[in-house]
């Protein structure tokens, strides 16, 4: 008789091409371990292609299958956030759709998980994609890593093991728009790596965006850094001294030189165009604070269900469906 059970968590929009492939190889690699009882959670982002189909026909052959539907694309962070908390598991493993994670590394998980962490995490060493990409990446993550007030570790994607004692924590902390790399290194357990080399997608095209990426990158700032705003406050004095120095040579050198110094346009210029730029600068790191206070004080749904397939009354899920003033329709 199996004894845990394990939950694996795949967010997915528009992965007709690669869905099918990523339930075959999570299945097989579960097959492998019958000691443990198992779920498989997709979560749809209101897919615009066929992937709703092709994961209500699996959900219909399988009963470990989970399906949720969106009643519309929440994000790329909400949505995955969403499908963590609806997880009945002892242990919760996040894998993305596009095969990029690799789902034989959840064998090493679960070994790294009963040697006693709770926490197991893939690391990037290195990637297939093109060498641009990972390297803008992993400029992200070394400047993240710099600004954060929480250790933070760099080419994690958030691909890894959960144990479900961090997902209960991750429940009570109840974030409309978390930032979960951040929030795992928070929580403080302590953490297991494991290394692997990134496969360059083979099907389909990648759903991030500079829109995408710009978001997350931001969230990953203001969440876990005050740096940028003091920064600010730093420049905005030191750019003061400046200004009063600058001032000051230019009287002292026009009264010496009265009649051959002429100060000219292009000083002031330059100058204004400089310090519009700085104000502008910080200005939209101002924003992009009050922006995520914004958003923790409208206090959203993560999302709304369309439609959740194979669900059992399981304990608290009526309870979550009525705190979060939800209906989904149940097959």
């Amino acid at each position: 008789m199996p004894g845990k059970k394990i939950s694996i968590v795949t967010p997915c929009y528009n992965e007709e091409e690669n869905i099918g492939e990523l339930y075959r190889q999570v299945k097989e690699v579960l097959t492998h371990l019958p000691q443990y009882d198992y779920e498989h959670l997709f979560i749809d982002n209101a897919s615009t292609d066929n992937t709703a189909a092709i994961l209500k026909q699996i959900a219909s052959q399988d009963r470990h299958v989970k399906v949720i539907i969106n009643t519309r694309n929440f994000g790329h962070i909400r949505s995955p956030h969403y499908a963590l908390m609806k997880t009945s598991g002892d242990a919760v493993i996040h894998i993305v759709a596009d095969l990029q994670d690799p789902p034989s590394l959840i064998v090493d998980f679960i070994n790294k998980w009963e040697e006693g962490y709770k926490v197991v995490i893939g690391v990037k060493s290195e990637s297939e994609e093109s060498r641009l990409p990972f390297l803008i990446r992993k400029a992200y993550y070394n400047l993240i890593a710099k600004l954060s007030d929480t250790p933070l570790i760099k080419n994690f994607t958030g691909f890894g093991l959960y144990d479900k004692k961090v997902i209960e924590i991750l429940r009570r902390i109840d974030d409309p728009y978390p930032y979960f790399r951040g929030l795992i290194c928070d929580i403080g357990f302590e953490i297991a790596q494991v290394k692997y080399i990134q496969p360059k997608r083979k099907k389909g095209v990648s759903k991030n965006n500079f829109f995408t990426l710009y978001d997350i990158a931001m969230l990953g700032i203001t969440n876990h850094s005050k740096i940028p705003l003091r920064l600010a406050a730093m420049i905005g004095f030191l750019m003061a001294i400046l200004s009063l120095l600058v001032a000051s040579v230019y009287f002292i050198y026009k009264l010496i030189f009265w009649d051959s110094f002429t100060v000219g346009l292009a000083p002031l210029v330059i100058g204004l165009f400089f310090f519009s730029a700085v104000q502008l600068f910080f200005i939209g790191i101002i924003g992009e604070y009050i922006g995520s206070i914004h958003t923790q004080v409208l206090k959203r749904p993560l999302v709304v269900e369309k439609e959740s397939i194979n669900f059992e009354d399981a304990p608290g899920l009526a309870a979550d469906h009525e705190r979060d003033g939800i209906t989904p329709s149940q097959t």
